[in-house]
């Protein structure tokens, strides 16, 4: 019996990946001064943009906050990215 893929190594949220690392980025933040920004060290936010650590919402709004970008906003560029993201067929 094959195994699903658990949520991390789906195509929907790589792009959720790359929408946070593009978020700090276009802010013009480095990882470790986002981390700053949050009170997080560097590697923080790299096994957050790399995977390896999940974010619920409240750290969603927190990075976004970081940012300088407006979490309704974020939240509309990730429903247009995981519109574009490939669907399971039931």
């Amino acid at each position: 019996m094959r195994r699903a893929k658990k949520s991390i190594h789906k195509t929907a949220n790589r792009a959720v990946l790359a929408l946070l690392r593009g978020v700090r980025l276009e802010a013009g933040l480095t990882q470790a001064a986002l981390g700053k920004r949050l009170g997080r060290p560097q590697t923080y936010v790299s096994d957050i943009e790399i995977g390896e650590r999940r974010l619920d919402v409240l750290q969603a709004v927190e990075w976004c906050a970081a940012c300088e970008i407006d979490f309704v906003l974020f939240a509309q560029r990730l429903e247009g990215v995981l519109s574009l993201a490939p669907r399971k067929k039931t």
